[in-house]
C-alpha cells in the first residue's frame, strides 16, 4: 500500500459540491481517503479571474502506481466536467483540478508526471491544506 497526497481545486460551478464529489470518486477509484483537509477559499493563481477557488488536500492509501493514480485522477476530472488542463500553457477557470503532490518518497520526472509536484511549495493554496494533513495519523 502507498500513501499519495492529492491537491484539489475548483473555481466554477458549485465548487464545494464538486470538491466533495471528487473526493468520493477518489475513494471509489484510487483508494481509502484516510485524511482530508478543510476546504479553503483562495484567489486564482497564475491567471486573472473573478471566480474564487475552493481548495483542499487529501491523503489516500492506494495500491495504484503513480501512473495509474495520474490516469485515474484525470478520468475523475473528465467525469466531473473538466475539458482541458490548460490552453496554450495558460491557466484558466476550471470545474475541477486534481494534482498529485506526493507519492510515498518517490521522485519521478517524466514529461507528464512529476512527483513531488514541482510548484507546490510556491503555492499557499496547496501548502496550507497539505500541511494540515501531512502529519496526521
Amino acid at each position: 500500500m502507498h500513501k499519495v497526497y492529492l491537491s484539489l481545486g475548483s473555481n466554477i460551478g458549485n465548487r464545494r459540491e464538486t470538491i466533495l464529489k471528487a473526493i468520493e470518486k477518489i475513494k471509489e477509484l484510487v483508494g481509502n481517503v484516510d485524511c482530508q483537509s478543510a476546504l479553503y477559499e483562495t484567489e486564482p493563481w497564475g491567471f486573472s479571474s473573478e471566480n474564487m477557488f475552493i481548495n483542499a488536500a487529501v491523503r489516500c492509501i492506494t495500491e495504484l502506481t503513480p501512473r495509474q493514480v495520474l490516469e485515474t485522477t484525470q478520468r475523475i476530472e473528465c467525469e466531473l466536467g473538466r475539458v482541458h488542463k490548460s490552453i496554450n500553457a495558460e491557466y484558466q477557470d476550471r470545474i475541477i483540478d486534481i494534482d498529485i503532490l506526493l507519492y510515498d518518497d518517490c521522485h519521478i520526472d517524466e514529461p507528464d508526471l512529476k512527483i513531488p509536484h514541482p510548484f507546490m511549495k510556491e503555492r499557499d493554496f496547496v501548502m496550507k491544506p497539505l500541511n494540515e494533513i501531512l502529519n496526521k495519523k
